[in-house]
C-alpha cells in the first residue's frame, strides 16, 4: 500500500469556504447557501440533515463531479472546483465514493472482478496511482470487504444486496484511497444487513486509517461512525462540532429535533 502524503500540521485536507449552489434558470433553488468546513487527514465527518437539506450536493461538490455557483474547495492546499477532469487525476486516486444504492452503481453486465479493478485502468487515475498487479490488488480487496475470491467471476445480480454494497466498497479501495465519500451506503439495505455493513466500513477506516465523509439522514449512526458532525438544513449549516459535543448538548433547535425523532439503530 502507498503511504499517505505528508500533510502540514496546520493545513486540512479539505476546506470549503462559502459554498454555494444554485440549480434553476431563475436562481431560485438554492441546493447549498454559504457554507464552511474543514476535514482534516485521519477525521471522520458524518453530514446529516433531512431529505432536500443539501448533503449529496455538498459530497458532488467536494468530489468535483459538481460545479460551485460560488465559494471554493480546496483538496491538499489545491483549488478542485472548476478543474477540468483531466486535471482531476490527484483527486480521484486520492477520493472515492460508495453510493446509496448498490443495485444502480454496479453495471450489470459487468463481472464483479472487472467492476472492482475499474478504477485501475481509468485513463485519469493511471498517471496518479502506483504500479499495482490488478489481480492481487482484487484478491486483497475482496478478502478486506469479507468476500470468497471466485465473486470475482460472478455478477451483482447473484449477490445479496448487503454483499453488492460490499462489492462497491471493494471498488472504492481498490485505488488504494485516503478518503472515502459514503453517501448514505445503508439506506437501501435491509434492516438485518445494516449493522453488518456499517461494522465493515468502521473497521476498514480503523485499519487503513482513512479520511471518511459519511452522509445520512440518520443520527444514530452518524454516532457509531464519526468523531465530528455537520448538521444542515436547506442548504446551511445549522450547527457542527465533535460528535459527542453536539449529540451531549446540541446547540441548535433543529439537531434536537433530529435526535429526539429519528429511530436508533441497534449496533454490534
Amino acid at each position: 500500500m502507498s503511504a499517505d502524503s505528508p500533510q502540514p500540521a496546520d493545513r486540512p485536507l479539505y476546506q470549503v469556504t462559502d459554498l454555494t449552489r444554485v440549480f434553476g434558470r431563475d436562481g431560485r433553488v438554492r441546493a447549498l447557501d454559504g457554507v464552511s468546513l474543514q476535514v482534516r487527514a485521519g477525521q471522520r465527518l458524518g453530514i446529516v440533515g433531512e431529505s432536500g437539506s443539501g448533503k449529496s450536493t455538498l459530497i458532488r461538490l467536494m468530489a468535483a463531479l459538481d460545479r460551485p455557483t460560488s465559494g471554493s474547495v480546496t483538496f491538499e492546499g489545491q483549488q478542485i472546483s472548476g478543474l477540468r477532469e483531466p486535471r482531476l487525476g490527484f483527486l480521484r486516486a486520492a477520493v472515492q465514493l460508495v453510493f446509496q444504492d448498490p443495485r444502480s452503481s454496479l453495471n450489470p453486465r459487468m463481472t464483479v472482478g472487472s467492476i472492482v479493478t475499474e478504477p485501475l485502468r481509468s485513463r485519469h487515475l493511471r498517471g496518479a496511482l502506483e504500479p499495482v498487479d490488478a489481480g492481487v490488488r482484487l484478491r486483497e480487496v475482496l478478502q478486506a470487504v469479507d468476500l470468497p475470491a471466485d465473486a470475482a467471476s460472478r455478477y451483482p445480480h447473484e449477490f445479496s444486496g448487503g454483499q453488492r454494497q460490499r462489492i462497491a466498497i471493494a471498488r472504492a479501495l481498490a485505488p488504494d484511497p485516503r478518503v472515502l465519500i459514503a453517501d448514505e451506503p445503508v439506506s437501501a439495505l435491509d434492516v438485518s444487513v445494516r449493522a453488518q455493513v456499517l461494522n465493515l466500513l468502521a473497521d476498514l477506516v480503523a485499519a487503513r486509517g482513512l479520511t471518511l465523509i459519511f452522509v445520512s439522514h440518520d443520527l444514530s449512526v452518524v454516532r457509531h461512525l464519526c468523531d465530528s458532525v455537520v448538521v444542515l438544513r436547506a442548504g446551511r449549516i445549522e450547527e457542527q462540532g465533535p460528535s459527542e459535543q453536539v449529540f451531549a448538548q446540541p446547540s441548535a433547535d433543529y439537531t434536537r429535533a433530529l435526535i429526539a425523532a429519528i429511530p436508533r439503530l441497534r449496533i454490534g
